[in-house]
């Protein structure tokens, strides 16, 4: 069980049906899930969802709670965008994934995004003037967006709306530990 309870929250982790990075959706999931919080995983279709581990072998797969269609962003307090290339990229191609962000963004909701997962949030057109991390391959993209990139292991940006971001799995303990700070913020 997680040191936080987390009792009242709820989650909302936006994802493809392949290409996942494993990690970047189980541990968090798990974590938050232990400590109470009500998580909804949303993919496109009520499919599987096939992870990967490292962009290469097939991971563990996961079934949606609900669908990209169906998520009310309204009803969550904290949105979970996990990486893996493959999930970042189609995700952030997807219509209504980049306006689940920008409708958290709007609310002044929190977002909490690892590895490749603000590929979404470059494409929301939000980032100017947010400090964040990722993986080191989109700092320019994240540049270009107007976001100032540092290489850390997580990096919470509370100017507007809250952004918690990290580089990559090996980051997952900060990056789990800065969503439990930020969603104890957050009235449930």
């Amino acid at each position: 069980m997680a040191d936080t309870d987390l009792t009242g929250h709820a989650v909302l982790a936006t994802v493809s049906h392949h290409g996942v990075e494993q990690d970047d959706l189980k541990v968090p999931m798990q974590h938050l899930r232990d400590a109470g919080a009500r998580l909804d995983v949303a993919a496109a279709e009520r499919s599987t969802i096939q992870t990967l581990v490292g962009d290469k072998g097939p991971g563990e797969p996961f079934e949606p709670t609900t669908t990209l269609a169906d998520a009310d962003p309204s009803a969550y307090d904290l949105l979970l965008i996990p990486g893996g290339t493959i999930n970042a990229d189609t995700l952030r191609r997807q219509e209504r994934a980049v306006a689940i962000a920008r409708s958290f963004i709007e609310a002044g909701k929190p977002i909490a995004a690892i590895c490749h997962g603000p590929w979404t949030l470059v494409e929301t057109g939000a980032l100017t003037g947010k400090h964040l991390t990722s993986y080191p391959s989109l700092q320019t993209d994240v540049r270009n967006a107007g976001g100032e990139w540092s290489d850390e292991s997580v990096v919470v940006d509370e100017s507007g709306w809250t952004l918690v971001t990290s580089r990559n799995p090996k980051d997952l303990p900060d990056f789990t530990g800065a969503i439990d700070r930020v969603l104890t913020s957050v009235p449930a």
